[in-house]
């Protein structure tokens, strides 16, 4: 039988998860997140002798008064498989998925689509409109009319891209496929790597059990950077020197659940920061500190995305047919209003929260 293109995407992601995070390959991974906190759970039930059966019903109930934000509505970009999303300039929203990204106004307008000719796993967008596509191991680069003005190197067979940030001249790249942060100058010139664990350095290493590796800069300077397999957020130096991190993997509202999360968060204009759960999905708000604030989405509010089994950056291809392989990972953005976007890839839909008045 010939293998599809989406069998050799996993296979390969799962192949450099093996040499990955300094572990005994992925199970190892997994199993080290899972022994923090499955302990936790000695009262659910065991299915066939195997792994704890968890019952997240019982967690998915948010104090009311947690929720500090309200959904005003929502944009149907009209893709098959929904990819990411990122804030421009005059708040536009860009929004991939398929082998396109399609531009909205602040007010939800359709203004434009941007044809690729592969498929986008992440984007960012620059101060002055300059738009980063990363596909699955190389970089495009646009404008916002659609003109494609670079393309950067092909980053190698392992490579699986999973977010960019952009900052002043530079661009950085989360490689979840090789569990490494790669920086860029905008020229596209290659300026270092970091990120494996590195004593000397006091670097722990990224374990990413799936391909969910999100980053931002901050404004204090710092580059922010989901550690998902270690259940925590944690902050580099532009150089690659590790700061410091905060965290901590729990089914409690304050934690993080699961094998790996979070695995995906954005900055609000004050640098605060919000955060997304995949298994048991919610959005929550941390203070810049890591101190939990409030809660912008709880669980029954993405009721579906609870029976996903995948993420959508191990499916190469918009087939049609992902009722087998659903992603429930939620990726967000936020605009100069202190609005969340989150893109429900289960929904097709970009959700749009604003905070409550007084929040």
């Amino acid at each position: 039988m010939k293998k599809t293109e989406r069998d050799m995407d996993r296979r390969a992601f799962l192949r450099a998860g093996m040499r990955g995070a300094g572990l005994v390959g992925l199970g190892g991974a997994v199993g080290f997140a899972a022994s923090r906190y499955l302990p936790r759970l000695a009262n659910e039930t065991v299915v066939g002798g195997g792994a704890p059966s968890m019952d997240l019903d019982k967690y998915t109930h948010v104090d009311p008064a947690l929720i500090q934000y309200r959904e005003i509505g929502n944009i149907e970009p009209g893709f098959r498989l929904l990819r990411g999303v990122a804030v421009g300039p005059e708040n536009r929203i860009l929004i991939a998925g398929d082998h396109s990204i399609r531009v909205f106004g602040e007010g939800t307008e359709f203004l434009r689509q941007i044809d690729l000719g592969a498929v986008p796993r992440c984007l960012a967008v620059s101060e002055e409109g300059v738009l980063y596509v990363g596909l699955k191991d190389r970089v495009d680069v646009y404008d916002l009319s659609g003109t494609q003005r670079d393309r950067w190197h092909d980053l190698g067979p392992n490579a699986v891209l999973t977010s960019i940030a952009v900052s002043g001249e530079d661009v950085f790249l989360a490689n979840a496929g090789e569990r490494e942060i790669l920086r860029y100058a905008r020229s596209g010139k290659f300026i270092r790597r970091f990120g494996k664990k590195d004593p000397s350095r006091n670097v722990p290493g990224f374990v990413v059990p799936s391909p969910y590796f999100d980053l931002a800069i901050g404004q204090d300077g710092l580059l922010k950077v989901a550690n998902p397999g270690r259940h925590r957020m944690e902050a580099y130096t532009l150089e690659g020197d590790f700061e410091l991190a905060w965290g901590e993997a729990s089914m409690a509202i304050e934690g993080f659940c699961g094998c790996c999360n979070p695995v995906n968060f954005a900055l609000l204009p004050d640098g605060r920061i919000v955060t997304s759960e995949k298994g048991l999905p919610r959005i929550k708000v941390y203070e810049a500190n890591g101190s939990f604030s409030s809660v912008v989405a709880a669980p029954h509010d993405f009721e579906a995305n609870k029976e996903a089994c995948c993420s959508s950056a191990e499916v190469s291809e918009p087939t049609g047919d992902v009722s087998n392989c659903q992603s429930g990972g939620i990726d967000l953005a936020t605009d100069s209003r202190g609005r969340v976007l989150a893109l429900d890839p289960v929904a097709q839909v970009v959700r749009i929260f604003e905070p409550l008045t007084g929040a």
